[in-house]
């Protein structure tokens, strides 16, 4: 049996946002499934033992572990109990807080890790301005991060957000969290419903080479996003420049 995590239930923070328990809790168990915490075979402890664990009620649990039974994450066996089944959705947007659509060339998802290589609050250009309909000048936070998969990196790309969105952002890159869109909810209120992309091939650059290890002449794939929130506001634009010599780009329309 895999040793769990320790988890609370931000009950301030989801009354903030006016969320349902239930909802935080599917929320912090979703995260730890998709950043491997909870691998596949993981049992859970008891319904009991949860609600001690996140200190809610047994009923919140209980609605908790049915939505993400329903939704494939987990399965109840009669003697065993609670499992993690590995079999994460791959065909809902909702389903992931981490946006990454680079799948294995067998057409697996892919759980990759981050790492923040920059960190800086900065005048928006214009370029961003436009995107984000800002009046500039304003001011963004903006990083630069780096994707990998199984320890090779397979992406990097530039996010830039405005700062007045953003009250108590981390000031450190070691802070920024793995999950973005999940920290940007459970934080701020900011649900990423829309994206817009514009999906490219380009030669890549000496700094693709350098943090991609790859060998010059190469191609890049490179998308630009920009991403709104549930009122159709932009609140973010991304650069990413990623390499598909073992990966593919999956798109999905429902």
């Amino acid at each position: 049996m895999q040793k769990l995590p320790n988890f609370s239930a931000d009950t301030s923070r989801a009354s903030d946002l006016s969320l349902p328990l239930y909802e935080v809790v599917k929320r912090q168990i979703t995260e730890a499934i998709m950043m491997g915490k909870w691998p596949a075979g993981t049992v859970l402890p008891s319904e009991i033992a949860l609600s001690q664990m996140f200190g809610v009620a047994v009923g919140t649990i209980r609605r908790a572990l049915s939505d993400l039974t329903n939704e494939g994450l987990l399965s109840r066996r009669r003697k065993t109990g609670t499992v993690v089944t590995g079999r994460t959705p791959q065909h809902s947007l909702r389903f992931f807080f981490q946006y990454f659509r680079l799948h294995g060339l067998d057409g697996s998802l892919q759980n990759s890790t981050s790492e923040i290589l920059s960190l800086e609050k900065r005048e928006a250009t214009a370029e961003e301005g436009a995107k984000l309909q800002l009046k500039v000048p304003t001011e963004v936070i903006s990083f630069h991060r780096l994707r990998s998969v199984d320890g090779r990196p397979v992406m990097h790309e530039v996010l830039v957000l405005p700062a007045h969105l953003l009250p108590g952002f981390p000031e450190r890159k070691e802070d920024i969290p793995a999950l973005l869109y999940l920290y940007l909810l459970d934080r701020y209120g900011i649900r990423i419903s829309a994206i817009r992309e514009q999906i490219a091939a380009t030669l890549a650059t000496e700094d693709d080479a350098r943090l991609l290890h790859l060998d010059l002449p190469n191609a890049v794939l490179t998308i630009d996003e920009v991403a709104y929130d549930q009122s159709a506001v932009p609140v973010l634009v991304a650069s990413h420049r990623a390499t598909t010599r073992s990966h593919r780009y999956v798109h999905e329309v429902q």
